[in-house]
């Protein structure tokens, strides 16, 4: 199964941090939406799915999979909880899935990439500057430095560059 990491950074490097306030980009939404249909499927953590419910997501998400990692969260209608990454990549296999889309957050990015979970990576630098925020690839003990490939890079409109990459295993 190929996985693959999509997320939105800022052009400094921090997760691009979504609120009232800082509204996700239009742009950023639409591609997120075309990776999950194009999938079949996203896996998130329980605070990205907040909000993406609570009001920051591009609403329904029809026949997609959806695949919540938690330790804490309980059963939600239409959605798998599960507690591990590679428990939703077993269980995106049984249902015939080829691949996964990692839509988020930092903790859930972080898990799979220091387990070697992630084949590929989909960067969508954010035009903006800023102070707070986590980062994408946080300094473990496990985590191992890897090369990259640039497979593609193209401009979603609104400022916003998409960067594409395969991860050497």
């Amino acid at each position: 199964m190929k996985t693959i990491l999509w997320a939105t950074l800022t052009a400094n490097g921090n997760y691009a941090q979504s609120g009232p306030d800082n509204p996700p980009t239009k742009e950023a939404l639409a591609d997120f939406v075309t990776h999950a249909a194009a999938a079949g499927n996203f896996i998130v953590g329980r605070r990205t799915f907040e909000n993406l419910r609570n009001g920051g997501g591009p609403g329904s998400f029809g026949e997609v999979d959806i695949v919540l990692i938690s330790k804490h969260a309980a059963d939600i209608p239409g959605v798998k909880v599960v507690r591990s990454p590679q428990e939703a990549l077993t269980y995106l296999r049984q249902k015939g899935h080829q691949t996964a889309l990692i839509s988020g957050g930092a903790d859930i990015h972080n898990a799979f990439l220091e387990q070697g979970l992630v084949d590929e990576v989909v960067l969508n630098v954010a035009p903006v500057l800023e102070g707070k925020g986590l980062n994408l690839l946080i300094d473990r003990e496990h985590y191992r430095f890897k090369h990259v490939e640039l497979l593609g890079c193209r401009p979603l409109g609104g400022g916003v560059v998409q960067l594409h990459y395969a991860i050497g295993r």
